[in-house]
């Protein structure tokens, strides 16, 4: 049965693909051979009913699966077999689509034509070609362009992100003008101000990249994945010396290692050909250099708009948001950045929030005082709770001075998911929701580790490969959703997916092999899956550069710990799992318990405290190796005496006589033994001198209305100490 016509446009994709895939790759390295491998899959697949066709590109797949096999980079030999059949594909593909005879299987060595490609192998400019004269050291010239640098640099930070939203849109819309007129301005602002910085690799890389986006805003060059990582790339190149500026502003370390530029505006100037001269002409490059840079730093470029783009092939990762994320970076009407923002050090807002709660802790104390005076409807009680009132609203303005969005990290989270996709072979759709919700800056550059981990997880173990979604009756395409939104008084973050789920027993005959778990233990649901936290567990069939060796998710649960969340997970086989991650709002302010032993008080975070009560006698017993435990609606929980685990004296020994907390950590109950709760309270972490730093059990400390000093508690150390 010959090839079906609605396949012929797919075939034209992929064999567009491994063409921009042949031109990238290098002798000696493996960029490109996991693509390459696994577009040839595809390419097999749809051309199973043509020998002639499928021949030659299962004899190519079979070679590059050898490399792959034996964790072999491409050497000269196969580079030149691979680069050969990509020739000769797309030949014998117009061959097929006319009715006429496939020509003989690889040998020709005539230049490459592709419907989608934009350049030819012979297209690859010589060794010699002068570039490698751009990879030198930034040269700063800290002492006299210290302010300029320091303004480009906050600047470019911001125009790398739009860069990263933008293409991310692109991916998936290649058309969409006002993402590709966003790219436009971003690259062509950090070309100009480090020309004028004289930061020469910057300076030409940023104008390669510049030519070629001026080649698809005038519709003479159709974007497609290849061009797009290449652009990425470049991106990246590009953030990498904006980190060497910032190394240097902050700790006046001067850069020492050259980033290496030649081989992307190599790339670049292949790719920038455009599509009228693609069959006949070798590649061109746009020379025209831009107006000459003035000397003065300014970063709300505007360029023309793009009333149309071609249309290219389907990537392998599609960012579900909306396109209009990517113009951020356009100028607002009637209204320009610098009346609607200002650039704040961090330090002074660090600053702020402590003076702010200082001003708290003052208030409490008048209320404190005032309550213990009996000033009652006294115009000296009103003033005090007027200043409350306004204590409180200052309070909440200062906290939010250090919210800020999600959003980069999400969106660092899509760039990832989009390489690993491509690395792994696998089609993902991945949608992004709430990436405004905004968390304290704390937390936001510390939850970006353990997303890593669960994202690369998410992509390696739970989505399945295409074949196994077909043969599960689930679309090729898997779907990996990441969202943030309020609850309460905290953050939620989720990270979902449509794979194979996670399988209990499976974790369980792993945990008891590795001695992790009793033979005999009976385990709930909940707390088999929280087995995969433990480190060093890991269920991979084997390690890979991704995952695999059991150290990820034990540094999300240490993380989220650190950051005072929770994690659960919700899984159910062969439709997928769910990890939900409760955040506190600030780091600055804890809503606290406050609970008394002997003389001394102490502060349990609300989050982990389930209720509290007065047991009876009967419900405290003593097992062998365990302990004392408390009977506590048919559940055995280990008590803990925190006037013993501090040496308190004067506290309250006779359980049924004080109070019990059932606190829950890591998924497990715990009993804590109290003399009594004082009051529920919303306190302001202070950190604990360098003496105290360590002190296991304890997080921070808080000054109370009434001046005295409580410990704040830190369930997870104060347990496992125990």
């Amino acid at each position: 049965m010959p090839i079906s016509p609605d396949s012929f446009a797919a075939l034209d994709d992929i064999i567009s693909r491994l063409a921009g895939e042949s031109i990238l790759a290098q002798p000696g390295k493996d960029e490109g051979l996991i693509p390459a491998y696994s577009l040839l899959g595809e390419l097999c697949e749809l051309s199973a009913t043509e020998p002639a066709l499928n021949g030659p590109a299962t004899a190519l797949r079979g070679a590059l699966e050898k490399l792959l096999d034996a964790a072999k980079p491409f050497d000269g030999t196969s580079l030149s077999a691979f680069r050969t059949a990509v020739e000769w594909l797309p030949k014998a593909l117009a061959a097929l689509r006319a009715g006429h005879t496939i020509p003989p299987a690889p040998g020709a060595a005539e230049p490459l034509v592709a419907p989608a490609v934009v350049a030819t192998v012979s297209n690859l400019p010589p060794v010699d070609d002068g570039l490698a004269s751009k990879d030198v050291l930034l040269d700063l010239n800290l002492e006299e362009n210290r302010e300029l640098l320091t303004e480009f640099h906050a600047e470019a930070l911001d125009h790398l992100q739009q860069i990263e939203a933008a293409l991310l849109v692109l991916d998936e819309q290649p058309g969409d003008p006002e993402a590709l007129n966003s790219i436009f301005r971003s690259f062509h602002t950090i070309k100009g101000v480090s020309g004028f910085l004289h930061l020469t690799p910057m300076h030409t890389l940023t104008h390669e990249v510049e030519s070629l986006l001026d080649l698809a805003r005038n519709r003479k060059l159709r974007l497609n994945s290849t061009i797009i990582t290449e652009v990425l790339k470049s991106r990246d190149a590009v953030q990498a010396m904006v980190q060497q500026i910032t190394a240097a502003l902050e700790n006046g370390t001067l850069p020492s290692q050259v980033i290496a530029v030649s081989h992307l505006m190599r790339a670049v100037k292949v790719l920038a050909v455009p599509d009228a001269d693609k069959l006949a002409a070798p590649a061109a490059v746009s020379r025209e250099e831009s107006a000459p840079v003035a000397p003065v730093l300014h970063f709300n470029e505007t360029a023309a708009p793009v009333t149309d783009a071609s249309v290219a092939p389907e990537p392998s990762i599609t960012a579900q948001k909306a396109p209009e994320a990517a113009a951020s970076g356009a100028p607002t009407q009637g209204k320009t950045g610098s009346s609607s923002t200002v650039r704040v050090n961090t330090d002074k807002l660090d600053s702020l929030m402590d003076v702010v709660g200082e001003l708290v802790i003052v208030q409490s104390q008048l209320s404190e005082s005032a309550r213990v005076l009996g000033i009652e409807n006294s115009p000296l009680q009103r003033n005090i709770s007027q200043f409350g009132r306004l204590t409180k609203e200052m309070q909440h303005t200062a906290m939010s001075l250090r919210m800020i969005p999600i959003k980069p990290t999400f969106q660092k989270m899509e760039r990832l998911a989009r390489d690993l996709s491509r690395d792994f072979g696998k089609k993902v759709n991945f949608h992004v929701n709430g990436e405004d919700t905004e968390l304290d800056r704390t937390v936001v550059e510390d939850i970006g580790d353990p997303l890593v981990h669960m994202v690369r997880n998410s992509l390696d173990h739970g989505l399945e490969t295409t074949a196994e979604r077909i043969a599960a009756g689930k679309s090729e395409h898997g779907n990996v959703t990441l969202k943030a939104y309020h609850e309460g008084g905290n953050i939620v973050i989720e990270l979902s997916d449509d794979g194979r789920g996670i399988n209990p027993d499976k974790i369980l005959t792993k945990a008891r092999k590795q001695g992790l778990v009793q033979p005999n233990a009976q385990l709930s649901k909940e707390e088999i899956l929280n087995l995969i936290f433990l480190p060093g567990f890991s269920t991979a069939e084997k390690v890979t550069a991704v995952s695999g060796r059991g150290v990820g998710m034990d540094v999300v649960r240490r993380n989220i710990d650190k950051l005072r969340g929770k994690i659960e997970i919700l899984s159910e086989i062969g439709q997928g799992s769910t990890f939900r991650i409760r955040l506190p709002l600030t780091m600055a302010i804890i809503d606290g318990l406050v609970v008394r032993v002997g003389e001394d008080r102490f502060i349990l975070p609300s989050t982990s405290v389930q209720m509290a009560l007065r047991p009876t006698k009967e419900a405290f017993s003593t097992v062998q190796g365990r302990g004392e435990v408390l009977d506590h609606r048919g559940k055995i929980l280990p008590l803990h005496r925190l006037h013993r685990r501090f040496g308190i004296a004067g506290a309250i020994e006779n359980p049924w006589e004080a109070i019990i907390v059932i606190v829950e950590n890591n998924g497990r109950a715990h009993a804590l033994l109290v003399d009594d709760m004082v009051s529920k309270q919303e306190v302001v972490i202070k950190p604990l001198g360098g003496f105290l730093q360590s002190l296991a059990g304890i997080s921070g400390g808080a000054i109370l209305g009434d001046g005295n000093i409580a410990l704040i508690l830190d369930p997870g150390s104060l347990f496992l100490a125990a």
